[in-house]
């Protein structure tokens, strides 16, 4: 069974038009067209997916990851349109060289060849990297949780329906059994059929990728994400870039986990927390902290306190919900010291009004990507201007922040050798 799914993936890879053809923008406008046509179909999928995930007893905060909800159509329809639009853009002639005599040198674009990608249950990201990867010509294996098997069902109909219309090789996209365990630890051994993996997820999930296979990996990593508000931050702002890094999709892998708030503004930044907290969205944003910063909090935070007060195990925490931790420190030392030790390098951010602060922040703070006076979701590829991305990547690799179209290439060099040879005189 394995071997068949990865010699028709292989096949279709090799069977697929050269980067360029016009038969991926048509793939792209394809899957769109039918997203939209079929995206009652696909919800309706999501919902039964979400019935019996509450059946199991999921928490709220995991059913919210499964919902495919209106927002994400127009997020992906948005991410389609700029895709196709930027396909040919992207697949230009790389660089030229004039190498010894009369050799050249050019080169081009190749697709990445067999990508793995496993992820968690967030039916959104089935569409999404499907369509990139299949876009750039090469072949996907997809592997999402087992919480969303009839959703990502659905859309395995919606996607083979758009590599016909396109005239592509069908084995481009293949949806796995995500309840097969077995399935999945014998692809992670097939560093001879698999060229990339790429998880996204908890640690949990990578470091299971990571250990039990020998193929290069694209690790789009969780965010145990922070937020350092310098004593000349504006506490107003702080408050509204902290409820807006952490409330909407919270189980985000960019959303903030924990503040960090000199000690001189967490007075002013808690006041104007507690007035932020009163928008109808706040209402289930939940606060630990320390004793001692429980003691200082404002009359209209009060019911938002966790019982649990902060301590070491939530230092480097991804919380997944609408838990929000928040320390204070002396300076930006200290704040650094911190997210230097407990930090997972996905995204960090710092407010201040003094530069030579952020220049530091910004210098010293190793992570994906650094936000400075801003919230911690520009770190997206559309807000960056970069368009479309398949993932975040915290490794060091290839890519590194937003895996964008571009990084779903790799490249060779033509030579032009003009009869030419290296050592010896031509005859």
């Amino acid at each position: 069974m394995t071997d068949d799914i990865l010699r028709r993936a292989r096949e279709a890879q090799r069977a697929a038009p050269p980067v360029g053809d016009d038969a991926y923008p048509s793939f792209v406008q394809a899957a769109r067209k039918r997203m939209a046509a079929h995206w009652a179909d696909l919800t309706g999928a999501g919902d039964r997916d979400i019935d019996r995930a509450r059946e199991k007893g999921l928490p709220e905060a995991m059913l919210d990851r499964l919902r495919l909800a209106d927002r994400h159509r127009d997020a992906l329809d948005t991410a389609f349109d700029g895709l196709e639009r930027a396909l040919p853009r992207t697949a230009q002639a790389g660089e030229s060289v004039q190498g010894m005599g009369e050799v050249r040198a050019h080169r081009v674009l190749r697709p990445l060849g067999v990508i793995l990608m496993v992820f968690e249950a967030r039916a959104e990201i089935t569409l999404r990297s499907a369509v990139m990867c299949a876009a750039t010509g090469n072949a996907v294996l997809l592997r999402g949780g087992s919480e969303i098997a009839e959703t990502n069902a659905a859309v395995g109909g919606v996607l083979r329906a758009a590599l016909a219309d396109a005239g592509l090789p069908e084995g481009l996209v293949t949806i796995l059994d995500s309840g097969d365990r077995r399935q999945l630890r014998a692809l992670l051994k097939r560093d001879d059929a698999i060229d990339v993996i790429i998880p996204r997820g908890g640690p949990s999930l990578i470091e299971t990728c990571r250990t039990a296979s020998r193929i290069p990996m694209i690790t789009g990593g969780g965010g145990a994400n922070h937020l350092y508000a310098h004593r000349t931050a504006d506490p107003r702002t702080a408050a509204a870039l902290t409820l807006d890094g952490k409330l909407p999709d919270p189980a985000a892998c960019t959303a903030l986990e924990t503040v960090l708030v000199d000690e001189e503004l967490a007075g002013a930044y808690l006041a104007a927390l507690a007035e932020a907290a009163q928008a109808p969205d706040a209402g289930g944003l939940v606060l630990r902290v320390t004793d001692e910063l429980a003691s200082r909090v404002p009359a209209g935070l009060a019911g938002h306190l966790d019982p649990t007060r902060l301590g070491p195990h939530d230092d480097g925490r991804e919380y997944l919900d609408q838990t929000l931790a928040i320390r204070t420190v002396s300076g930006p030392q200290e704040a650094i010291a911190h997210i230097d030790r407990h930090g997972s390098g996905h995204t960090e951010g710092v407010l201040t009004a003094d530069d030579a602060v952020a220049e530091e922040f910004c210098r010293r703070v190793d992570a994906a990507a650094v936000v400075v006076n801003g919230s911690l979701r520009l770190n997206d590829a559309p807000a960056m201007g970069l368009g479309a991305a398949l993932a975040i990547s915290t490794g060091r690799l290839h890519a590194r922040g937003p895996v964008t179209l571009d990084r779903l290439y790799t490249h060779s060099w033509i030579i032009d050798g003009a009869n030419a040879p290296r050592f010896r005189t031509a005859a």
